[in-house]
């Protein structure tokens, strides 16, 4: 019936890239003295991490996306001073993903306007008209490498052994010394003699980018945390071992969760054939919820849809009281008051009863899942969504007359728990760097600064704002390569203020706000 709502179409965007070629290393210095390490020593710099690290893009980790990782970036300029070789476990190719996997897919791209009037939109490269295939494998590359940023990483995966075998973590696998390491050990074989490390990320992310919903990824505990992270913290320092590590930025304020608004239903989407369904969906759902619950003292819950204007949509909380019972109860009666058959009655009670007990309307203060654009208005699907309607020709689109389920939506209370816990592990975080003297970064305050004036150098701006802003690629968790630049600059920057070296960092107007559909 409804329309299905996919990508938000995005306003115009003004693409701005540099050449294909390898970056320019910028040779001037911070201070205009001559070039210097300080006391830091690069000659064998090992960097540790998770997606960020790695150089993750657009939802996949591609070649060139991987060549600007701000590991690599820093390598380039520790190589002015002293710094020696750096090697990266480059995928096979620039579409991303492995070979034949349903999992871990190609990169996204934006893709010109449909039709007149209408705006790009991300799709992946994997569909037409590029329909490209990864070429990359799951087997090893036979080798450790520098840059072991590896994507999906939590804190206590960098010291777990088996995360590079079969059952763990792919990208890991690919270049792990043998099945049983661990991330930490095959960091510390390669006798480095600085190392960056900025983990944690996705202890927080994985809850968050699942709706609050800890059965499909949970938080990871604060104890859990601080074993994991002061055991990498005590063995990369171990002698002395300089290095620099950053602290965690709220998740939450990430343009992933900003893409889908509360009150996404527009009169388009509940137009069909070019009749508006609001006063059907009024009539036959939305009016039997609101009376129901109102005589259950709950009428806050669902309002009638408006013909006019942006409507909200459906979603269950699980922090309300389940009404399961009482509202079938009132459902079925009602029915039967007005002539329904006891059965038909009963049974279409109980059908709104079970899906409806913590079910409401959006608000603005919930985030909004951009994994959501794709699933509103479908199907509900166990292998996609984790539930399915128990009458789909009646109650057959997410969102519309179906509730989106938790792992789509973040309330407020599960914001205020994932700030909670990224102030935990920061406090960790910033003890370590403190107690074992290491150059710090506070990722915290750059994101906070994307989120609100804005960083600028070499005449740009970079913000938060979801593609436009050109500090994030399409998926709205992962930088851009411009994202990048920004980061490194800015790990560049504690490691010249900890250690004494000058390092100048690199120009924003050098790199890309985004990838181009077709890459060598």
């Amino acid at each position: 019936m409804i329309k299905n709502i996919k990508w938000l179409f995005l306003a115009s965007v003004t693409l701005i890239a540099c050449s294909d070629d390898e970056k320019v290393v910028v040779n001037d210095t911070a201070d205009g003295l001559p070039l210097t390490a300080g006391s830091a020593d690069f000659s064998k710099y090992v960097a540790l991490g998770d997606s960020f690290a790695a150089g993750f893009s657009d939802g996949a980790l591609f070649i060139e996306a991987q060549k600007g990782a701000y590991p690599n970036i820093l390598a380039q300029q520790f190589s002015l001073v002293g710094g020696g070789d750096f090697t990266t476990p480059f995928m096979a190719d620039n579409v991303g993903g492995f070979l034949g996997s349903s999992i871990y897919t190609p990169r996204l791209y934006l893709a010109p306007p449909a039709g007149p009037g209408q705006s790009p939109s991300p799709s992946s490269v994997a569909l037409p008209p590029y329909s490209q295939v990864s070429s990359t494998t799951f087997n090893s590359l036979g080798s450790t490498f520098n840059n072991m940023g590896i994507p999906g990483a939590k804190s206590f995966h960098l010291v777990t052994p088996g995360y590079g075998s079969a059952a763990g973590n792919p990208y890991f696998a690919r270049f792990a010394s043998n099945a049983g390491t661990t991330v930490l050990a095959d960091a510390l074989s390669q006798s480095p003699t600085f190392f960056s490390l900025w983990i944690g990320g996705n202890d927080e992310l994985g809850y968050a980018t699942a709706g609050g919903d800890e059965t499909v990824n949970p938080l990871t505990p604060q104890t859990t945390f601080d074993s994991a992270y002061n055991t990498l913290i005590s063995q990369m320092t171990a002698g002395g071992r300089k290095g620099v590590i950053a602290n965690l930025p709220y998740v939450t304020t990430l343009p992933y969760f900003y893409v889908i608004k509360y009150d996404q239903l527009t009169q388009s989407n509940l137009t069909v054939n070019n009749v508006n369904q609001v006063n059907a969906l009024n009539t036959q759902l939305y009016g039997p919820l609101l009376n129901a619950l109102t005589f259950l003292g709950q009428g806050n819950r669902i309002n009638l849809l408006s013909s006019t204007g942006n409507n909200p949509m459906l979603m269950v909380d699980e922090t309300l009281a389940d009404l399961t019972i009482p509202l079938t109860q009132v459902i079925t009666q009602g029915l039967i008051l007005q002539g329904v058959p006891v059965p038909q009655a009963t049974a279409q009670g109980t059908l709104l009863g079970q899906v409806f007990g913590r079910a409401r309307q959006t608000r603005p203060t919930d985030l909004i899942c951009l994994s959501a654009s794709t699933r509103i208005g479908r199907l509900p699907s166990v292998a996609q969504d984790g539930i399915a309607s128990p009458a789909p020709s009646l109650l057959g689109q997410l969102g519309v007359t179906f509730p989106l389920p938790d792992r789509y939506v973040l309330i407020p209370s599960e914001v205020t728990e994932i700030e909670a816990a990224t102030n935990g592990y920061n406090a960790t975080i910033e003890a370590a760097a403190t107690a074992n003297d290491l150059a710090f970064v506070n990722a915290k305050d750059i994101m906070a600064r994307l989120s609100t004036t804005g960083i600028s150098d070499s005449g740009y701006t970079l913000n938060s704002t979801y593609v436009s802003g050109g500090a994030f690629s399409l998926d709205g968790i992962h930088p851009s390569p411009r994202g990048y630049a920004l980061i490194a600059n800015e790990f560049i920057k504690s490691i010249n203020s900890k250690y004494g070296s000058n390092l100048k960092g690199v120009k924003f107007s050098d790199y890309r706000i985004m990838f181009p559909p077709v890459l060598q």
